[in-house]
């Protein structure tokens, strides 16, 4: 599998920004915490406010914590529907031509991958994630501007793709299944239970695999680890690449990163909880470990 449909350099994208068939997002935002004797309170908000004061040229915004979730959904979070999801597409300019290179602030990128995610659920398989993403970009001291772009209305056609999203009674059904790998993408005082997220209980899905999508990431660069070097990392967790691959968090962002560096290798069989931990510590009919 070839990086380059996943990931763009900021080299790349610099040469193309006038390219009429690009569509640049930036998707800042931010998972807002508070912890308290053991217990984590999340905020999911946008970051519009960052976007005006200076984004790369071009680039529009979207919101990842209203835009294109479900506001009807009793889990916080959850994609929007296609018709609500295609509409926010179309309004702004980004049709079925068009490659969207996604970008945010994040140290993984998992906003980012979370909209690489959402356009492949729904059929959109021509969006690629900006590695290293605006941090990298103003390293590297290149262009920021405030205006905000418009783009002539076009028209998004969702073509949903089931296999990439499980819901709970999928994921447990999938336990114990040979074959099936779920991999808990959260940091590991909340997979232990040492940490619980709001009202949830501790734990996590049992047999999941702990591997904090930070892990993903060159510390030293901020951007994806080599291929070679995420073969190797996921080898050593114990996922295959002929394992089916589930992945998870708390609202299902998170779990995108992880999907995304292994659609990178190729791994064929991916999909995302997108209730995660968010609905799964809730219900009390869902088993649990420590």
């Amino acid at each position: 599998m070839e990086r380059g449909q996943f990931l763009v350099e900021t080299s790349w994208l610099a040469e193309h920004l006038e390219d009429p068939h690009l569509r640049v997002v930036d998707m800042r935002g931010y998972v807002r915490t508070l912890e308290h004797d053991g217990v984590q309170d999340a905020f999911y908000v946008g970051a519009r406010d960052e976007y005006e004061e200076g984004h790369i040229p071009g680039a529009l915004y979207i919101d990842w914590s209203s835009d294109i979730v479900d506001p009807d959904d009793v889990v916080e979070a959850q994609v929007a529907p296609a018709e609500r999801f295609a509409g926010v597409m179309g309004r702004l300019g980004i049709g079925d031509q068009h490659l969207v290179v996604a970008y945010d602030a994040h140290p993984a990128s998992q906003f980012a991958t979370r909209l690489w995610w959402a356009l492949n659920y729904y059929g959109h398989d021509q969006v690629v994630v900006l590695n290293g993403g605006l941090p990298k970009w103003q390293r590297e001291n290149r262009p920021l501007v405030t205006d905000i772009p418009t783009y002539p209305p076009a028209t998004f056609t969702t073509i949903p793709q089931p296999q990439l999203r499980a819901t709970a009674e999928d994921v447990l059904s999938f336990l114990g299944q040979q074959g099936v790998t779920v991999v808990d993408a959260r940091e590991r005082r909340q997979y232990t239970g040492e940490l619980v997220r709001g009202h949830g209980r501790p734990g996590h899905i049992p047999g999941a695999l702990n591997i904090p999508r930070e892990e993903l990431i060159d510390p030293a660069t901020g951007t994806f680890r080599s291929n070679d070097a995420l073969a190797r990392m996921f080898t050593d967790f114990g996922v295959k690449p002929e394992d089916h691959v589930v992945a998870y968090c708390n609202g299902g962002v998170a779990a995108t990163t992880v999907l995304f560096s292994l659609a990178m290798l190729g791994y064929p069989k991916l999909t995302n909880y997108d209730g995660s931990w968010n609905e799964w510590g809730a219900r009390q009919d869902l088993p649990a470990e420590i």
